[in-house]
């Protein structure tokens, strides 16, 4: 079995491992890890360093508790790939870096609001096709934004959507609406929300209370012709309801940046992705070389303060 600090199972930024490597921390680098491996590997380092592809369940946990680990690292923002009950449990220290990728997430959220309002990739690929389509799009000047989520990431859509001349909402819990109301006009009833704004954002987590949280019923409250923009998790919107409302003109344009499963092999995901009014990305929000370095240099400080070594301060993502 191998023994060392800290393994590392999914491809990171280089920089991660040069910070480790410079303090004197042995590193294990094995991305693509499967799980026969990272089973067998896990017991023998103390920290765990995954990103959002590898699942960290109740059996690798359990695994790594047997021997000598003592956290997981996730270098990004979703937890939904570790159990965290386990983790707890087991005295499995659980941390992410939620501050890293806030602008570049930000950037690409405003970005697809914008390709979304001005049909951007559906007339491109007509251009493409010989088809010079001058399409009607609209302004998003004046227009109601509702952000579903008003943490770091909704926080700063929200000022940048405000410098567009947005009117910006939000739906959180009541508390944080509180904490921020200088920064959106606090909503309670999400489906009065849905009716009144013209582009939803969503930026929740993924929990059990949000997962299809923007069900067939709650999109029914969606105002007509409306623009939906996704750069959360992909579990916290139906794909079955979302088709059904884009392919009747209800919302009448979406932009996905998160799946359910991804790639999408099949059903309504396919479908949306087929779509000629749907846009999707292949969950890119944080691919961006300053955010990949952010998330680097947080998630190195957090393992060399779990490991008691000298530069470990920073970093605030404990779970």
């Amino acid at each position: 079995m191998a023994v060392g600090d800290v393994l590392v199972v999914d491809e990171v930024s280089p920089r991660l491992l040069e910070v480790l490597v410079r303090a004197g921390v042995e590193v294990e680098y094995r991305p693509g890890a499967g799980r026969g491996e990272l089973l067998r590997l896990v017991p023998g380092f103390r920290v765990l360093i995954v990103r959002g592809r590898t699942r960290v369940d109740r059996e690798v946990l359990e695994a790594g508790a047997s021997g000598r680990l003592r956290a997981v690292v996730r270098a990004g923002i979703g937890l939904d790939n570790i159990d965290l009950e386990a983790a707890r449990r087991l005295g499995v220290e659980v941390y992410n870096t939620p501050g890293a990728p806030v602008e570049s997430v930000a950037e690409l959220t405003v970005g697809l609001m914008i390709a979304a309002a001005r049909r951007i990739v559906e007339l491109n690929l007509a251009a493409r096709e010989g088809r010079w389509v001058k399409g009607y799009g609209v302004e998003l000047w004046g227009k109601t934004l509702l952000i579903l989520g008003l943490g770091r990431i909704g926080s700063r859509v929200a000022e940048i959507a405000r410098v567009l001349g947005m009117r910006v909402k939000a739906y959180d819990y009541p508390e944080v609406l509180e904490a921020r109301r200088g920064l959106a006009e606090p909503v309670y009833d999400l489906c009065r929300g849905l009716r009144e704004a013209d582009v939803i954002s969503v930026h929740l987590p993924l929990t059990r209370e949000t997962r299809r949280l923007l069900d067939r019923e709650r999109l029914s409250c969606v105002k007509h012709g409306a623009i939906l923009v996704n750069t959360a998790r992909g579990a916290i919107i139906d794909p079955e309801a979302l088709l059904e409302a884009v392919r009747e003109g209800r919302i009448a344009a979406a932009a996905l940046d998160v799946l359910e499963e991804e790639p999408p092999r099949g059903g309504a995901e396919l479908e949306l992705l087929r779509h000629p009014r749907v846009i999707v990305t292949p969950h890119i929000g944080s691919q961006t070389r300053e955010a990949q370095e952010r998330i680097a240099l947080e998630a190195a400080r957090i393992a060399l303060r779990v490991l008691g070594v000298n530069g470990g301060g920073g970093g605030d993502g404990h779970a």
